[in-house]
């Protein structure tokens, strides 16, 4: 089994836990804590019994409350450059791993930590959660996608102020948004993110994976999302998830969709 020094990674019963567990830094991001979720996420992927994966926060503060700024106070361009070409590569893996990815948001998630769960497939917060890009008070931009995602997720008007006046916002107005797609208390968050993954995996893994497919393809410039989902539906057509679920829609039964 894989060990790691700033991050926690548990198996159970089909689904994947990834932790970030640097409380005493309110879980910071640091380089060596990225590449590991990259690599737990990237070995989440490759396990045939795992269906799922939630990424979540140690502690009861912070989900991820940013970068760790004392590793890069005295960085150079190029070093920043790097710093954020690696964050860009492991946070798209996860924007596009083939098995769903929920956020489980359990108190601030700003700067890195905010771009960390925007990069997940959902978000599920804590009524205590807190978001927020504030880099401008570090006299940067959010390096890991942040002025990219928010956009898509939240509009091009709110995201400019939000970037730009490094505001905090709470979870109510995140899902009023529609930066999270649910709420709920710090008690309940795990067993929402779990309610929501059970519907998930009730379903078809190859037609999940063709939907983050197509949903990649929409916002990816070198791809036209509409021919992409004309082949991934055409594709399904010669899978057995294919012909269970339709054996299983006419012969009045719940299907079981063999993983694989």
């Amino acid at each position: 089994m894989t060990s790691y020094k700033n991050i926690l990674s548990d198996n159970q019963e089909g689904i994947c836990t990834i932790t970030v567990n640097r409380p005493e830094k309110l879980n910071a991001l640091n380089h060596e804590t990225i590449q590991e979720i990259g690599r737990a996420v990237a070995a989440a992927v490759k396990d045939k019994g795992i269906d799922g994966i939630i990424i979540t926060g140690a502690g009861q503060k912070a989900f991820v409350a940013g970068a760790d700024i004392s590793e890069f106070s005295s960085y150079t361009v190029e070093e920043g450059k790097k710093l954020s070409s690696d964050g860009h590569k492991v946070f798209n893996s996860i924007e596009r791993c083939p098995k769903p990815v929920i956020a489980a948001v359990n108190g601030f998630a700003l700067g890195g930590g905010c771009e960390l769960a925007m990069s997940c497939h959902l978000r599920v917060a804590s009524d205590n959660a807190k978001f927020g890009q504030p880099e401008v008070k570090l006299g940067v931009i959010p390096g890991y996608a942040g002025t990219q995602r928010l956009v898509q997720l939240i509009g091009k008007g709110k995201a400019m102020e939000l970037l730009m006046t490094a505001d905090m916002i709470g979870a109510e107005e995140a899902h009023r948004l529609g930066l999270v797609n649910h709420v709920t208390t710090p008690d309940q968050l795990m067993n929402k993110v779990m309610e929501i993954m059970a519907k998930i995996r009730a379903q078809s893994p190859r037609a999940i994976e063709g939907i983050v497919n197509c949903v990649d393809a929409y916002f990816n410039k070198e791809k036209d999302g509409f021919a992409f989902e004309i082949e991934e539906f055409g594709n399904c057509f010669g899978t057995g998830d294919f012909t269970e679920g339709v054996s299983a829609f006419l012969e009045k039964r719940k299907a079981n969709f063999v993983r694989s």
